[in-house]
């Protein structure tokens, strides 16, 4: 994951926490995090290159509408970076 933006990441931690969220809900959900608006033009870039990199797989719900999962590496990517953080910051929020 140290090659990831911290916008990847942030998209990584959003679908790991909904079931199968579509662009527009995980768009909403980095918008309140961040306050601000983020854009097409960011976003599905960013997400095409999570599916390329294969942390996440795109589906199709219907014509319009993707749906995104994380995949087993995705999943072991987010433990390794928890991991990681725990090691100092461990105890702090005690």
């Amino acid at each position: 994951m140290y090659d990831l933006t911290g916008f990847q990441r942030d998209l990584l931690y959003v679908i790991a926490g909904r079931d199968e969220p579509h662009g527009l809900a995980i768009k909403e959900e980095l918008e309140d995090y961040y306050e601000k608006e983020i854009h097409h033009g960011r976003l599905y870039p960013n997400l095409d290159t999570l599916v390329d990199k294969g942390l996440i797989e795109k589906g199709q719900r219907d014509r319009r509408t993707n749906f995104y999962t994380l995949t087993s590496r995705g999943k072991r990517e987010i433990q390794a970076r928890h991991d990681w953080e725990a090691q100092y910051t461990e105890g702090m929020f005690d």
